[in-house]
């Protein structure tokens, strides 16, 4: 499971600039526009055998007929996917830096201070007064701490799923 702590110490500034981005399109969003749409409907083929099952038989008024409703289709399943997956990244990067603060002694400082502003570890040397090895140790001992976290996280959604 430290494994997953890691990736998510190293990955934190990605994850939050994902946050952001999503939260932009998803206040901006304007989806495919009327052209585009058309665009992609006249000029796509079916693959494999064709078998006509409309009396529609012209390209044109087929894409007149449907356009409109399959472009509301694909703009709200794309929105739904952008919520989707900021209600994931916002979950996992809010349970993050709750579990920082629910560290022992002086390590939500500190680990606030390597992962959410990203200190370097001469900058947390030099202001919590310690050693470059102490700094791997006090790494170590949140990691471990975040991984039991987790596991009681974990253990919780299973207990709520199965109930």
């Amino acid at each position: 499971m430290s494994e997953r702590i890691e990736t998510i110490i190293r990955e934190y500034p990605q994850m939050k600039t994902e946050l952001r981005c999503l939260e932009h399109q998803i206040k901006n969003f304007k989806g495919i526009s009327e052209t585009e749409m058309i665009e992609s409907m006249n000029f796509s083929s079916p693959e494999g055998e064709r078998v006509q099952t409309s009396n529609i038989s012209n390209k044109p008024a087929s894409i007149a007929l449907n356009y409109h409703a399959r472009m509301e289709e694909i703009n709200r399943e794309w929105y739904e996917h952008l919520e989707k997956r900021y209600l994931m990244l916002s979950e996992d990067v809010r349970f993050f830096e709750a579990a920082l603060t629910a560290l022992s002694g002086y390590l939500p400082d500190f680990m606030t201070d390597m992962v959410v502003h990203g200190c370097t570890w001469d900058y947390l040397c030099e202001h919590y007064h310690i050693s470059r090895t102490m700094v791997a140790k006090n790494r170590r001992k949140a990691i471990v701490e975040l991984d039991e976290l987790y596991r009681k996280h974990d253990d919780e959604m299973v207990s709520y799923m199965l109930s």
